[in-house]
């Protein structure tokens, strides 16, 4: 227990004194940042992209490997969720309001402000901008979390070790280490990493709500509204964590999926339905066709491409690693009876589809507009793309109002399942850490991305993140070798007590 005691104490200490760096010298921080993000994304692209593709030819490899029917679990153990709740909250998890943020925005970005190949607004930069985003959003942010929820779930479930980090890493690095000053850093990287990632969430949704606001009631569109939004989240969260009202939380996540997919095809209806239909077509061929060449494409000598590589591609593979601990925790925990085969099949392709299917539905509805001519809305920040759209469509104002409400909701829920999960990280993997602890964690989220949006704004929490998961992709390399060793080992010993038992039976009849 001192242990966990040190890595709540310690996690908490790094989270405070950034939040503080920022807090009296925030100009300091953003210089800091901005030179960090620059070295490790021009020095180490290629290594964020090669990792992210070892990663996900290693959950193929699963597939189809002589490990794929092995229980996470226990050999009587069944699922505890059928296979469309399974889904459901698997989507939930792992995409949360940064879908609704990032649908409009980034096609819409691709197309006309910063095009990865062609010349913005052509022909070829529009039929590409909705390839680069189901790359950005499709299987390998998915095999990001898979590696990381299989290696917790094996051990957790199917070994019976404790649910941390560090646990996973037992075969690898020894049992001693990890219940050592060693397990306790890997521990402490795992849970700044999370924060870092659920806070710039918090802060892109913090500013997403502003502009919706904005838009429907008028309501200024500056920080302190911005900040006034996360404070009054902060309480909603922190009540939520401290009282326990968890089952309700459950509940309102599920109605928020639903209100999520109705916002979907009410858009799909009263859009452009047809070139909707035809772009997800176009964009799921262009997908799989350039698939190996978007997944290694570094750009060596052309600066303006690497630069949007770095902008887009490097910020989004060091966000899924940042995430990876939450929402590893998360699909480890609802996904115990599942053999390995059915859990890579599920994780990596079932979300991935509605991802793109959620993209193209708002990303071409967002097009269509900009290419009639009837509004630019590739000059709109990030934050009110999506609400710039839906007021040209029938209904307007009633989705920008769903719009709103499912960020809002997105955010209490991602938030409160955050405190849980960096308890539980903090606590010696605890399945119920106290309310107090629970309550540091949300507050320390939410100081974090106040600071952030404070002193960079979006860009600010795009450099944090890539700073937090350079660290922390190590032992995600790790957590997938770990699992190999062991499972590998399992699987020998299994041969050899079937060979055992088939002499035995050999001789019996003998």
């Amino acid at each position: 227990m001192k242990n966990a005691t040190l890595v709540f104490w310690y996690g908490l200490a790094v989270c405070g004194l950034v939040v503080l760096w920022g807090s009296v010298a925030p100009e300091n921080l953003q210089s800091v940042t901005s030179s960090a993000t620059a070295f490790i994304s021009n020095r180490f692209g290629w290594y964020y992209l090669l990792i992210i593709m070892v990663m996900l030819a290693f959950c193929v490899y699963l597939i189809f490997s002589r490990f794929n029917k092995i229980k996470l679990g226990k050999e009587n153990d069944k699922p505890e969720f059928k296979l469309p709740t399974w889904f459901a909250m698997l989507f939930s998890a792992g995409m949360g309001m940064g879908l609704v943020f990032w649908t409009t925005a980034e096609p819409i970005s691709h197309a006309f402000k910063s095009s990865p190949n062609a010349e913005e607004g052509s022909a070829q930069a529009i039929k590409e901008s909705l390839q680069f985003a189901f790359f950005h959003w499709g299987i390998h942010a998915w095999a990001v979390y898979a590696l990381v929820a299989l290696a917790l779930a094996y051990f957790k479930f199917h070994k019976g070790y404790p649910g941390l980090i560090s646990a996973t890493l037992r075969p690898v690095l020894g049992e001693k280490r990890m219940a050592g000053p060693l397990g306790q850093i890997i521990d402490i990287l795992a849970v700044v990493a999370t924060v870092v990632g659920v806070a710039a969430t918090l802060g892109f949704g913090s500013a997403q709500i502003n502009e919706g606001l904005n838009y429907l009631f008028n309501v200024p569109s500056n920080y302190g509204v911005q900040l006034t939004i996360l404070v009054i989240s902060t309480v909603l969260f922190i009540f939520s964590a401290w009282s326990g009202v968890s089952k309700g939380i459950k509940h309102l996540s599920n109605v928020n999926m639903i209100l999520g997919f109705v916002l979907m095809f009410m858009l799909l209806i009263v859009g452009p339905t047809l070139y909707i239909l035809n772009m997800f077509t176009h964009s799921v061929g262009g997908y799989i066709t350039n698939f190996f060449d978007m997944s290694f494409r570094i750009a060596p000598l052309n600066d303006e491409n690497r630069s949007w590589i770095n902008s887009w591609t490097i910020f989004y593979w060091a966000w899924w690693i940042s995430w990876s601990p939450f929402v590893g925790i998360f699909i480890a925990r609802i996904s115990k009876g599942r053999t390995i085969k059915e859990f890579m099949l599920g994780v990596l392709f079932v979300p991935a589809i509605v991802c793109f299917i959620f993209f193209t539905v708002f990303g071409v509805s967002a097009l269509d507009i900009q290419q009639q001519g009837l509004e630019a809305i590739s000059d709109y920040p990030k934050e009110t793309a999506t609400f710039a759209v839906l007021q040209h469509y029938p209904l307007g104002a009633l989705m920008s109002f769903i719009t709103i409400f499912v960020i809002a909701i997105f955010f209490i829920t991602s938030a409160d399942s955050a405190t849980f999960v960096l308890g539980m990280l903090s606590t010696d993997g605890s399945i119920n850490p106290s309310g107090m602890v629970k309550i540091l964690w949300g507050l320390c989220l939410s100081a974090m991305a106040a600071v952030i949006m404070y002193f960079g704004g979006t860009q600010g929490l795009q450099n944090v993140l890539i700073i937090a998961a350079f660290p922390f992709s190590v032992i995600v390399l790790l957590m997938g070798y770990s699992f190999y060793r062991a499972a590998n080992q399992e699987v020998k010993v299994e041969k050899r007590k079937l060979r055992k038992r088939k002499k035995a039976n050999e001789a019996q009849a003998q």
